[in-house]
Order: C-alpha cells, then structure tokens, then sequence
C-alpha cells in the first residue's frame, strides 16, 4: 500500500497593515540603537539621532508644488532644513510630520524662523502632482513639496538612507507606501546633522532646541 501526499496550500498573502507595522517597528529599533550610541558621542544632549560625523547632505532637483523646477543646494544662502520623505495618501506619520515641524518652525524666535525650511520629497510621484503636493503641504503651514520622478527618486532616497516600498491595498491605483520615517535636520553649511523619527516630533520644544542648536553651531 502506498502513501499519499496531499497537496499543501500555499501560505496566506501577509496583509499589507502587517507589513507596514513591521516596517515601522524595525525603523524604530534602529533609531533606537543610534540614538543610545550617540547620546554616548555627542557634546550637546540632542533630543534627536545625532550623526557620529557631520555628512555632507546630497544635492537633487524635482520639481516643486508650484510646478517650477526645484534644486536643492543643502546649506544654500545659510539656511537650516527640516527634511522628510513620504506622500499625501499617507494615513498619519506624515500628516503628523509636517504638523509639528511646523509648530517647530512657528516657536522659532522671527529672525530663525526665516531662515528655517521644512522640505517633503514624495516617494508616490505617480500621485502626487504638483497641485495635489501644494494642496497638501499648505493645508498644514508653510513646507515645500518637491516631486522628483522615476528613475531619479530611488537615488535620492538611497543618498539619504530612505527605503520605500509599495504595498497593494485592493487594486493598481489603491496602494499604500511604506516608507522610513525620519526626518532629517540639515545645517547652514549643508551637513546632516541629526535625525528625529516621527514618534519624537510631538515633543515640540525640544525639537527646537535641537534645531536652535544646530543653526547656531553650523558643521565647519
């Protein structure tokens, strides 16, 4: 007598909030990890992740919420930028990003505040046009939007550290992107010089002492 096998199904399709989740989990215990080591490192108590070296932030072009072609030169006429990926069909971190980065921006004494960006670079360039960027980053302050096509967008993030990836929902154009959820702070001379992820920006008065910090302590 012989034996049968029988057939075995394949495993079930992980759903794309599993993924997500997950995705938002491994990011945090990274910056988890970097923010201890460079609290051992830096000289000033940063509330964000402090870069170990200051690096030299990547130049790229796209194009911005106006419609006009869009460069940005890191450090550029002695400004300070708040720098973030995401995109505007995003349920939360990024609504909440750019949310208080403006509040951040808002509690800068006046003279600062002028000299301080808050930059969206989409990774869902396929929905995000310039109309619908301007409608966005208006809606929570003063920001800009910056699309930057494909195949240029995968450098740029890379440059960056940024990781994405599209996550079906029900059909091609339903979709959700996970995305890595730092925002990155960029001094005057155009270096990075530390991180904060989404979850720490809520703590607003500390956000600015970081940023107050670094534009009065640009990288040499």
């Amino acid at each position: 007598m012989t034996e049968t096998s029988l057939p075995t199904s394949p495993p079930a399709a992980r759903p794309w909030y599993v993924s997500a989740l997950l995705a938002v989990c491994a990011v945090a215990l990274v910056l988890g990890g970097a923010w201890g080591f460079a609290r051992l490192k830096s000289p000033f108590p940063f509330y964000g992740t402090a870069y170990d070296r200051p690096t030299a932030a990547q130049v790229f072009s796209g194009t911005d919420q106006n419609g006009q072609a869009w460069t940005f030169r890191p450090g550029g006429s002695g400004r300070t930028t708040a720098l973030f990926f995401g995109f505007t069909h995003c349920p939360n971190i990024c609504p909440l990003s750019l949310a208080y980065l403006d509040k951040a921006r808002q509690a800068l004494p006046a003279a600062e505040r002028e000299r301080f960006d808050i930059v969206l670079v989409s990774v869902d360039p396929r929905r995000d046009t310039p109309a619908r960027l301007k409608e966005y980053v208006e809606f929570f302050g003063k920001a800009t939007g910056v699309r930057v096509p494909e195949p240029r967008l995968p450098e740029v993030a890379r440059a960056y550290g940024v990781a994405y990836q599209k996550a079906d929902v029900k059909g091609p154009d339903e979709y959700q992107i996970n995305h890595t959820t730092g925002t990155y702070l960029i001094d005057a001379s155009g270096k990075l010089r530390l991180l904060w992820d989404y979850t720490q920006l809520p703590q607003v008065e500390r956000v600015v002492r970081d940023i107050e910090y670094v534009m009065e302590n640009p990288a040499s």
